[in-house]
């Protein structure tokens, strides 16, 4: 698998460089931060590492470009560690976050909790779920109700799949994680509650404010 390295740092950017090839990813490391879109189109790699600080313009700004192309996971890469930030990340599009300085450890288990739920959670054994109006296609990870469609992320699909596949009954965070990363360990609890928020947005796009419930203490349910 090809992961696409965006970081000024030329140190960091080595150091990921190596890390990776270590670990038997092909990489494509940015060097002109002007051109990082075209470098995605052209590479088309399976997952990107972005800094926040850039040259020219910074990773939101990026990763905001590159969700109007293509859903590829985005791991955000930074020194700032600010609660915004995070949200910042999130809601430009991106699937995690990781604040410098990292164990390379915690890093590499990330990126394959990442490369494993994108690329291998998909159950094909039916084309979509349908509740209360809200039909989830399997196949193409949207979201319909009506005439109204979402795209979702492969983070706001599993959940939305994991959720309605258990309806009626309370599916815990702690379960909801392990589906998304396998090991809660690795994760930043934030980073869900984020995501839950993302996709209860789109969920109300579609006229669909209450279709998640939360149970507090518990979890998450679509009644």
């Amino acid at each position: 698998m090809k992961i696409m390295i965006v970081e000024d740092e030329p140190t960091i950017r080595d150091m990921l460089g190596e890390t990776l090839r270590r670990w038997g990813f092909e990489t494509v490391e940015v060097e002109q931060f002007d051109q990082v879109l075209q470098t995605f189109q052209t590479s088309n790699p399976h997952l990107i590492l972005m800094d926040i600080n850039l040259p020219s313009f910074d990773g939101f700004y990026w990763c905001n470009q590159i969700r109007q192309l293509s859903q590829v996971p985005i791991l955000f890469l930074s020194s700032r560690n600010t609660p915004m930030d995070m949200v910042m990340a999130m809601n430009t599009g991106g699937d995690d976050f990781i604040q410098k300085p990292f164990y390379t450890d915690v890093l590499m288990a990330k990126i394959n909790a990442i490369l494993r739920r994108t690329y291998t959670y998909v159950d094909t054994s039916h084309s979509f779920i349908e509740h209360d109006g809200v039909v989830l296609n399997v196949k193409d990870a949207t979201l319909q109700c009506g005439d109204r469609k979402a795209d979702l992320t492969k983070t706001e699909f599993i959940l939305t799949q994991i959720l309605m596949q258990h309806k009626g009954s309370i599916v815990t965070r702690k379960k909801m994680m392990r589906a998304l990363w396998e090991d809660e360990h690795f994760v930043d609890d934030n980073t869900l509650t984020v995501n839950m928020t993302r996709l209860r947005k789109k969920l109300a796009e579609l006229g669909k404010e209450s279709f998640i419930a939360t149970r507090k203490g518990e979890g998450y349910m679509i009644p």
